[in-house]
């Protein structure tokens, strides 16, 4: 009567210390060790039916822990440290579609405002001029300037649904220069 080749799933559990072992060995840290045996024994369990009976088990575990790592070594070197994110921050980029729906929103809001509100707004907030400058070129007095600017940017904040809290956050540096009292730079 002839034996059935006995399991191989039976036999993982008696490699793993040995496998730990090794993969400390490779790694040289204790956590990065058990990370590996636990990568070698899932991508081992879902491979079991590419294993031969009969063949050595160890030694087809070792490959596959051995591959693990060499595959994390690589990947690890294209790999940038960055555990505060500084250098991920500095390539980051808002996307250019949420600029261009707030700037979409910004004109639509900025057509309902009386032609004096745009017009104040214009000059103060989008061109960088003074309030006195404003008021010259209007023909009105400094404090009528103030004024409409004021109301304009309020009316803006409240058609926009923005907080008029906290900060107004915009791509377009001159669409921020009209909402807040913050210049054109």
């Amino acid at each position: 009567m002839l034996s059935a080749a006995p399991d191989p799933r039976d036999e993982l559990v008696e490699h793993l210390p040995a496998m730990r072992a090794f993969a400390l060995s490779l790694a040289r840290n204790p956590a990065t060790a058990d990370d590996l045996v636990q990568d070698a024994l899932v991508k081992a369990w879902d491979n079991l039916d590419k294993f031969e009976p009969g063949s050595n088990l160890r030694a087809w575990l070792f490959t596959i822990l051995r591959n693990t790592y060499y595959s994390m070594h690589r990947k690890r070197r294209r790999e940038v440290e960055d555990p505060e994110g500084l250098h991920a921050a500095s390539m980051s980029e808002k996307p250019h579609h949420d600029g261009r729906l707030a700037l979409g929103d910004f004109r639509a809001a900025f057509v309902q405002l009386t032609d004096e509100q745009r017009e104040a707004l214009t000059l103060v907030g989008a061109e960088g001029f003074s309030y006195e400058e404003a008021a010259a070129t209007c023909g009105c007095a400094v404090g009528t300037i103030k004024s409409r600017v004021n109301r304009a940017r309020a009316r803006l904040i409240e058609l926009m649904h923005l907080d008029d809290e906290g900060d107004v956050v915009m791509t377009d540096s001159a669409t921020l220069a009209v909402l807040t009292d913050k210049p054109l730079a």
